[in-house]
C-alpha cells in the first residue's frame, strides 16, 4: 500500500511563524510547494549531530528535544521545541556538521525546507529569501544572546566559588 505525502501547511499555519515574518502570502504559497513536510513518531531522530545537513525544519504540530554530547560522549538535552519554533538552520548559512541531535517526544509534523528549496525562492522571490534570512539571522543573534549570558553567569559563579576558596 503506497501512502501518499501529508499535505502542505496553508498559509495561515505559515503566517504566524517568526522564520516567516514579513512574507506575503503569495510568497508563502510559493515557500509551501518548494518545502516539503514530514510526519513523525515519537523517537524518531531527524537529524544526528555530526552529520552533514542542508536543510531546517519548523516545527507545526508535536515536541521534540534537542540532544548535545559533552566532552565525555553524554547527551544532554539543551532544548525542549514546542509548534512554532524552527531548529537546524545553522546548516543552512555556515554549512558545517549538525551542532546536535533532534528527536521527536511525540508524534511530530514537520516543514523541511532545503538548501535547494531556499536556492528555488531565491530565483523567484528574492524578496521573500532575503526576509527569511534575515528572520534566521535575528534569531541566531537571539539565541548567541541567551549563550553569551549563560556562559558570563557560569564563569561569574567559577570566579566567586574559586576566590572563596582562596
Amino acid at each position: 500500500m503506497t501512502t501518499s505525502p501529508p499535505p502542505p501547511p496553508s498559509v495561515d499555519e505559515l503566517r504566524p511563524l517568526g522564520c516567516f515574518g514579513g512574507l506575503t502570502d503569495a510568497s508563502l504559497e510559493l515557500l509551501t510547494e518548494l518545502a516539503s513536510v514530514q510526519l513523525e513518531g515519537p523517537g524518531t531522530e531527524l537529524f544526528r549531530e555530526g552529520e552533514a545537513g542542508r536543510e531546517m525544519f519548523v516545527l507545526l504540530a508535536g515536541e521534540l528535544e534537542v540532544l548535545r554530547r559533552s566532552r565525555h560522549g553524554t547527551p544532554a538535552r539543551v532544548a525542549l521545541l514546542g509548534p512554532g519554533d524552527w531548529f537546524g538552520e545553522m546548516s543552512l548559512i555556515d554549512v558545517q556538521p549538525r551542532s546536535a541531535t533532534v528527536r521527536t517526544l511525540a508524534p511530530s509534523r514537520v516543514l523541511v525546507v532545503s538548501s535547494a528549496a531556499l536556492d528555488a525562492l531565491y530565483r523567484q522571490d528574492v524578496k521573500a529569501y532575503t526576509l527569511i534570512i534575515l528572520n534566521l539571522a535575528r534569531e541566531l543573534s537571539r539565541r548567541l544572546r541567551v549563550a553569551d549570558g549563560i556562559v558570563a553567569d557560569f564563569i561569574g559563579r567559577v570566579t566567586e566559588d574559586y576566590l572563596k576558596r582562596r
